[in-house]
């Protein structure tokens, strides 16, 4: 089988990871452990996740002129990822992250969004006939909306699925959602989103329900430790999540954006291709690491 075509629009960032017994409370100073720099955003993330498991894959997002931007670039070249539609902008720097991971894994992130900020609708417009030659499009919410908005309007017209990931949060309209095929929200996410808490997996099938009455046409919400939750015009289900051995969460859900829409483009159900995606996080987080932790499709059960 052909490998399907996944396009990801969306950010591009240098990982500045640090391991430490514990996050500090405000105004505290932990000792630190291994630090590492390595490639992240969560568009360059779903990228990788989605190219180790088989997809041919575009990106469409900005860097700056810095060596940062040269580490992001030969690591996702090294993964097969057509860069070609991945700009350089003068006088700008590469997106910046700063993560804590702690010794359960859990971690606190701040970003510098520097030459992410800087994607526009003319960019996408240049790339329009690669959002077009794809069977999904893959976004989130690390570049600015009116990029993305354009983005999901050329998909929509040209036939191609389209799965956000509407990270990190904000408002939405309403004729945006309409053009979403697969909207996937974590907890909090959801619940800005649809206006309603999310705590649990009876509370996401609500908020996921109200989203799909704005127009999403399916929602998966994800809870972490506690699973997922599906909401499309078959129902609602509850998957719980998989064992996993957690080193650390940095990028899991990116892994499972990216998984997803490699399951879906290979014409899977959704609720299959969840479970894969599943199965793909839960590899993930057994691996220090944003994109050194995505799964090769030979390390999972992937028929």
């Amino acid at each position: 089988m052909a490998a399907p075509r996944v396009v990801v629009v969306g950010s591009v960032n240098i990982d500045l990871t640090l391991r430490c017994l514990r996050l500090p409370a405000p105004g505290e100073t932990v000792a630190g452990g291994a630090f590492a720099s390595v490639g992240g955003g969560k568009g360059a993330n779903q990228a990788v996740a989605a190219a180790r498991l088989g997809a041919a894959v575009s990106f469409i997002g900005c860097v700056g002129d810095d060596a940062f931007a040269e580490q992001a670039l030969h690591g996702l070249r090294a993964e097969g990822i057509d860069c070609s539609r991945l700009q350089s902008m003068t006088g700008s720097a590469t997106g910046i992250a700063l993560v804590l991971v702690d010794r359960r894994g859990e971690n606190c992130i701040a970003v510098a969004s520097g030459a992410n900020a800087l994607l526009s609708a003319a960019q996408i417009d240049a790339a329009a006939a690669t959002i077009a030659a794809a069977r999904w499009l893959v976004c989130q919410l690390e570049t600015p909306l009116p990029a993305v908005q354009r983005a999901l309007h050329i998909a929509a017209a040209a036939g191609v699925a389209v799965l956000l990931n509407p990270a990190p949060a904000q408002a939405l309209p309403d004729e945006l959602l309409r053009q979403v095929n697969l909207l996937v929200p974590n907890a909090s996410e959801a619940a800005l989103l649809a206006g309603c808490p999310v705590t649990d997996a009876a509370s996401a099938i609500v908020a996921a329900q109200r989203l799909r009455q704005r127009g999403a046409r399916a929602v998966v919400v994800t809870l972490g430790a506690r699973g997922a939750v599906i909401v499309d015009q078959l129902g609602a289900e509850h998957c719980p999540a998989l064992p996993a051995e957690v080193v650390d969460t940095t990028g899991a859900g990116d892994c499972f954006c990216g998984a997803l829409a490699v399951a879906q483009a290979e014409g899977r159900s959704l609720r299959d291709a969840v479970r894969l995606a599943q199965s793909a996080a839960a590899r993930s987080v057994s691996v220090p690491g944003a994109q050194a932790s995505m799964p090769r499709r030979e390390q999972l059960a992937w028929a």
